[in-house]
């Protein structure tokens, strides 16, 4: 599929509305936490609104400044119900077979705004939810942890939803450290956090998937899911020209790509690719920019190559140039995006269940 780029106007405004709505619970007006997003307070309220995910991650950024709640990311997520979700919410509840529903919740997340890869799998006797939050230069190691207990907040509630109120995870993995302040991951109180671990994941009894989906109707199912690839396919069109050059450089890897060479890939000749991107406010060197600095993010963050091998992956000839690329990219050196890596001791926090 050919996904949208970070400054494609695409997703819902949902998603940000109900973020600023637990903040303005706090009393923090909206207007700062819009500041420099784009995002008009008017267009909160209007289900025409389309925002892009850079304009969401920087108003997630503004709200990590203005929160006085060390707890902000997990709360907003439990407000994430499914009916916020529109016809793919409606999926998720038609859906007859909660293994299939996990299925249609992973193949379908493009629908969600999503700031966060997720792909579920069963392990002995687990159900596992691994969440790895956007590979963007913006997604420094606060707004990570940020993105990673939103979700599981998020997860926390459409499973309730689905499953009943009395639904949750046996454990929850963060592949960053404990906080300073353990009042930081309320989840704490109710189910077990395990800190410098290798993934960030949701997990829950697999057998929990063999029970009735009672709110389940296979027929409307069907259908919905019918409206749900229709959506997909706007989303597609939806990404243009921008998009579809993403998807060709993904396609030939940072190593291969060359601009003749991705222009014969979209049918048309290099000076009309470029008139074009720039017609759309981009370049080509934009583009390639942005794809290069989230694979060497999504490389730091989820391997332990060392820096020099990633360079050569990505298709520097010397290790210098890949480090003097990245801080043009990010602003920051490689090693900060490693921060929010396993340092090797594992810490685990259990409270007592209620």
């Amino acid at each position: 599929m050919i996904t949208p780029g970070p400054d494609a106007k695409v997703y819902p405004i949902v998603k940000v509305a109900i973020v600023l709505d637990v903040l303005r619970e706090e009393g923090v007006a909206v207007d700062l936490a819009l500041a420099g997003t784009g995002i008009l307070e008017s267009d909160l309220a209007s289900p025409r609104s389309r925002v892009s995910l850079r304009q969401v991650v920087e108003c997630y950024r503004n709200i990590i400044r203005l929160t006085r709640n060390p707890q902000f990311a997990y709360h907003a997520g439990l407000r994430f119900h499914i009916s916020a979700y529109g016809m793919y919410g409606f999926a998720v509840l038609s859906s007859t077979d909660f293994r299939q529903t996990m299925r249609f919740i992973e193949q379908y997340h493009q629908l969600a705004t999503p700031l966060a890869d997720v792909a579920f799998c069963e392990e002995h006797g687990q159900a596992i939810w691994r969440i790895a939050p956007m590979s963007h230069a913006a997604v420094d190691n606060a707004l990570y942890r940020f993105l990673v207990e939103l979700q599981v907040g998020i997860f926390t509630t459409i499973h309730r939803d689905i499953m009943g109120p009395a639904f949750r995870p046996d454990e929850v993995h963060m592949t960053y450290g404990p906080p300073r302040d353990p009042r930081a991951f309320p989840a704490q109180i109710v189910f077990p956090a395990l800190f410098d671990q290798p993934r960030n994941e949701f997990r829950f009894a697999a057998i929990l998937l063999d029970e009735k989906a009672e709110l389940g109707n296979q027929i409307t199912y069907a259908s919905v899911v019918k409206l749900c690839d229709a959506l997909l396919e706007e989303l597609e069109l939806r990404a243009g020209l921008a998009g579809r050059v993403r998807h060709a450089f993904l396609v030939r890897g940072p190593k291969a790509t060359h601009f003749d060479d991705i222009a014969a890939d979209l049918g048309m000749s290099p000076r009309t690719l470029r008139r074009r991107l720039w017609e759309q406010g981009t370049t080509f060197r934009d583009l390639t920019d942005e794809l290069r600095a989230e694979m060497a993010i999504k490389y730091l963050r989820e391997t332990d190559l060392p820096v020099d091998d990633i360079a050569e992956a990505m298709g520097f000839s010397e290790p210098g140039n890949f480090r003097r690329a990245f801080r043009r990219w990010t602003k920051a050196a490689p090693r900060r995006f490693r921060d929010v890596r396993p340092r090797g001791r594992i810490a685990r926090t259990r409270a007592s269940r209620p």
